[in-house]
C-alpha cells in the first residue's frame, strides 16, 4: 500500500548553467506525486558546490545548500548540468561524488550531469545516457563507457537522462516503480504529458532534429554516420547497413534533405569536431583525428569553409566568450596547429 511506502529523499546537485527545463521536468513529477498521492513520498533538497544561488542558463536561480554537508542524507542525488562542464570539473568535486557513492547514495545525471559522473569514474560497468551534445566528448575520452542513445537509462543505482522532457519520463518511471502504475499515470495525465515514454525510446538524431518526414533508410543512414565519426564508413557500407542500394540512398537524401550522402556525412563530422573544440581541451590535431581526418591541414580547410574561421580561432572565441581563465592543455593553442591550418 502507498501509505506503507517509505519516504524517498532526493537531492538535486545543480551545476551553474543547468537547463531550467531539464531540472523542472524532474522536480514537478515528484511534487505532483506527493500532491496527488496525498503524502510526502518524495522529499526534495537542492545543493551546489558552494551553496547559495545556482544559476540556470536562462538566468533564473534556485537557492542551494553546500554539497559538502551531504554524507548519506539523500537516497538519490541527481547531478544536473548543461553544456559547459568546465567550471565543475575539479578533483575536489569528483572526490565528493565518489565519497557519496561509497556511502551508498544512488547517483544520477541529468543532461550533462551523466558526463560529470562518468569523468568522476562513477559510471564504470554501468549503462547510461547523456544529452547528445556530450556523446562525442565522452567517446573521445574513453571507448569503455557503456553509452546508450536513449532518453533515459536506469542501471541499478545509477540514473541518467538526456535532459529536457526526458527528465519527466525518468521521474515518471521512478514514481511507477515506487508507487505503482496508477499513480504514475495520474501524474502523467495531470502534467498533460501525452504518454509515459519507456527507457527504450531512442534519442532523435541531432542532424535530423524534429524532421520526421524522411525515409526510414535516410534515418538509418544518419544514425550510422553519427555513430561512426572516427571509424568512417564508405557509401556502399552505409547503404548496405541501411538496407538499400547506394543509388536509392542517394536519391532519398537528395529528395528528403537536399544534400548528398557524403556531404551529409562531412557536415556531421564537422559539427562533431566543432563540439569537441568548444567543450573539450583536446588539441586540434586530436580533434581532427577523432572526427576521421588524417590530415590536419585538410581538416582546417574544410572546417574554415563550413564555419568561416579556423579550428584554433573557434577555440579562442569560445575561451573568450566563457571568460574563464585557465591554463591551456599541451598543444591546445600551439604554433604547430596554426601553421598546419594555414599550410
Amino acid at each position: 500500500m502507498q501509505s506503507e511506502t517509505r519516504r524517498r529523499k532526493i537531492g538535486f546537485l545543480l551545476v551553474d548553467g543547468y537547463a531550467l527545463m531539464s531540472v523542472a521536468s524532474a522536480i514537478e513529477p515528484l511534487r505532483a506525486a506527493n500532491l496527488l498521492g496525498g503524502s510526502e513520498y518524495f522529499q526534495l533538497s537542492y545543493y551546489s558546490q558552494n551553496a547559495g544561488r545556482a544559476r540556470a542558463s536562462c538566468g533564473a536561480y534556485i537557492e542551494t545548500e553546500p554539497l559538502g554537508i551531504l554524507s548519506n542524507q539523500v537516497d538519490l542525488l541527481l547531478v544536473a548540468a548543461g553544456t559547459n562542464l568546465e567550471e565543475a570539473e575539479n578533483t575536489a568535486f569528483y572526490a565528493q561524488l565518489r565519497k557519496l557513492a561509497a556511502h551508498g547514495v544512488a547517483l544520477g545525471g541529468i543532461s550533462g550531469g551523466g558526463a560529470l559522473l562518468a569523468k568522476a569514474g562513477l559510471m564504470e560497468d554501468r549503462r547510461f545516457t547523456v544529452h547528445w551534445e556530450h556523446f562525442e566528448e565522452l567517446n573521445a575520452l574513453s571507448d569503455g563507457y557503456f553509452l546508450e542513445r536513449r532518453i533515459f537509462v536506469i542501471d541499478r543505482n545509477r540514473y541518467s537522462c538526456a535532459g529536457g522532457v526526458a527528465s519527466l519520463d525518468m521521474m515518471l518511471a521512478l514514481v511507477k516503480s515506487e508507487l505503482g502504475t496508477e499513480l504514475a499515470t495520474t501524474v502523467s495525465d495531470w502534467l498533460v504529458h501525452s504518454g509515459m515514454r519507456s527507457a527504450d525510446e531512442p534519442l532523435r538524431s541531432r542532424y535530423l532534429g524534429s524532421n520526421t518526414g524522411v525515409n526510414s533508410c535516410v534515418t538509418a543512414a544518419v544514425d550510422l554516420m553519427e555513430s561512426h565519426v572516427s571509424d568512417l564508413l564508405t557509401l556502399d557500407q552505409i547503404a548496405m547497413l541501411a538496407g538499400v542500394s547506394s543509388r536509392k540512398l542517394q536519391r532519398n537524401f537528395k529528395s528528403d534533405l537536399g544534400i548528398s550522402v557524403m556531404r551529409c556525412y562531412m557536415d556531421i563530422r564537422l559539427h562533431k569536431a566543432d563540439e569537441l573544440l568548444r567543450k573539450t581541451r583536446m588539441a586540434v590535431a586530436q580533434v581532427a583525428f577523432s572526427t576521421g581526418f588524417v590530415d590536419q591541414a585538410h581538416f582546417a580547410s574544410v572546417y574554415r569553409e563550413k564555419f568561416g574561421f579556423s579550428p584554433t580561432e573557434r577555440r579562442k572565441r569560445t575561451r573568450k566568450a566563457s571568460n574563464v581563465m585557465r591554463t591551456p592543455e599541451p598543444d591546445e593553442y600551439s604554433d604547430q596547429d596554426s601553421l598546419l591550418e594555414h599550410h
